[in-house]
């Protein structure tokens, strides 16, 4: 059962903004796509209009095979106790997304991790260009889904003594289930009968 209120809210962003499906997880919480350029305005109507005043985070999906970040932006209206996510599909290569953190200052942080982690731009984002977690890094950015973890560990970790790669299904096998040694005979007792 979904509130009243997602159904009024995505009608009105569906005449002002071309709005996509509604798509309900819980009676607390869906989710709408938009176009990119109409991703501000429908924010700041969310936020003026329909007390969506928190942003309660900003994350990406990287879809290779599409070539698309799927950014969605997630907003908390307190008062009606509901989550409404806007989910914005951009090109991967390459990647730019106009900031808000004029709109939400905390959105500067999620906005610079995004473009350390996955290589999407937000011009104008304070900051966005200092290394935020990675220091120094040199790769391609390591959330994408074509960034090569394995091979990147046996770049950049050399192999040394003692270590060694185990099957984790033979391995986890092993120690649930670790061999029982064979059974000792019991001596043969030489008594006569």
């Amino acid at each position: 059962m979904m509130r009243n209120g997602f159904t009024e809210i995505h009608g009105h962003l569906s005449a002002l903004f071309a709005a996509g499906d509604l798509i309900a997880q819980r009676p607390d919480l869906a989710f709408i796509e938009l176009g990119p350029t109409h991703l501000r305005p429908a924010l700041l109507y969310l936020r003026d209009q329909e007390g969506f005043r928190h942003l309660v985070l900003l994350t990406a999906v990287d879809w290779l095979e599409a070539g698309q970040f799927q950014l969605t932006y997630l907003l908390c209206n307190r008062a009606a106790r509901l989550d409404l996510g806007l989910r914005v599909r951009i090109p991967r290569d390459p990647a730019s997304m106009e900031s808000i953190h004029d709109l939400w200052p905390t959105a500067a942080t999620y906005q610079r991790e995004l473009r350390e982690m996955f290589g999407i731009d937000f011009p104008g984002s304070p900051r966005l260009h200092e290394d935020f977690i990675l220091e120094g890094w040199q790769e391609i950015p390591p959330y994408r889904r074509d960034f090569d973890t394995l091979e990147y560990a046996r770049k950049a970790f050399a192999q040394r003594p003692g270590r060694e790669t185990r099957d984790p299904a033979t391995h986890m096998q092993q120690q649930l289930y670790p061999p029982v040694p064979p059974r000792a005979e019991p001596p043969a007792t030489g008594g006569k009968g």
